[in-house]
């Protein structure tokens, strides 16, 4: 083969990847969330990522849909600067038994509005959640993506059972058992209600230090420290005994002042 036959050849397939690349690109831009998995029984922060696939056109509105029939007791979002953020909570179609109680209702959906995600951008929303179901591997999350152009995709196709991407798929939480010993990666809410947050024990408790040993600790160094500063006191007036006693006395030819 010629060398420029090469070149061509080289050329045509350099092309086609390119073509083939291309076209591979807009299937992966979909609402994912991240991290992609957590422990069932626990608690979760996940971020709903969504990219803008439109060279015309801006992301002006994201829905994320939440399970109704694995409802979660606890949800809070994070702001994000310049959108608006609306929580809805409405009644579950029946009545799930958890460890807080019956839950009657929970929050179905969340929207983020009013910001905007310009071509090539993408931006993600924060959300803490759980607990966590222990009696299912996945929740799944339809998602609707609203462009400043009016043009609404729903990304709301559940995964294939031949584990082939669909054309719109909808973002998954894989759940996993939690690990032997594990908590949950969060502590039990004060009390159950939507948007709650788990909380958060205070710094002295959460280094496992017990209640009064910071007050004992504190009384030792101050005692340690008083009785260095005796010794050095000591050390002090000792050594200016010494300093008198060896110092020279005036002799008769000593000025007076």
């Amino acid at each position: 083969m010629s060398f420029s036959a090469a070149r061509r050849a080289l050329a045509v397939t350099a092309g086609a990847a390119a073509l083939t690349l291309g076209l591979a690109v807009p299937a992966l831009a979909h609402v994912t969330i991240n991290p992609g998995s957590a422990e069932q029984g626990g608690f979760t922060k996940v971020a709903f990522r969504v990219p803008n696939e439109r060279d015309d056109a801006s992301t002006s509105k994201v829905e994320v849909t939440f399970p109704t029939d694995h409802p979660l007791a606890f949800v809070s979002v994070k702001p994000v600067p310049g959108w608006k953020v609306e929580v809805t909570e409405g009644e579950l179609p029946k009545p799930v038994t958890t460890e807080y109680g019956e839950l009657t209702e929970a929050v179905t959906k969340v929207t983020w509005s009013g910001g905007k995600i310009e071509p090539g951008q993408f931006q993600e929303f924060e959300v803490s959640m759980g607990r966590l179901p222990a009696d299912t591997d996945r929740l799944v999350f339809p998602a609707t993506q609203t462009y400043s152009s009016g043009e609404v995709v729903a990304w709301d196709d559940e995964p294939k059972a031949d584990g082939s991407e669909p054309e719109h798929p909808a973002p998954v939480l894989r759940l996993t058992p939690a690990a032997a010993g594990s908590d949950g990666h969060g502590g039990h809410p004060a009390s159950p209600g939507a948007h709650a947050t788990p909380s958060v024990a205070p710094a002295a408790v959460a280094a496992g230090a017990p209640a009064g040993s910071s007050d004992g600790t504190a009384r030792l160094l101050g005692g340690a420290g008083l009785a260095a500063g005796l010794a050095g006191l000591a050390a002090g007036l000792l050594g200016l005994r010494r300093g008198s006693r060896t110092a020279p006395a005036a002799g008769p030819d000593a000025k007076r002042p």
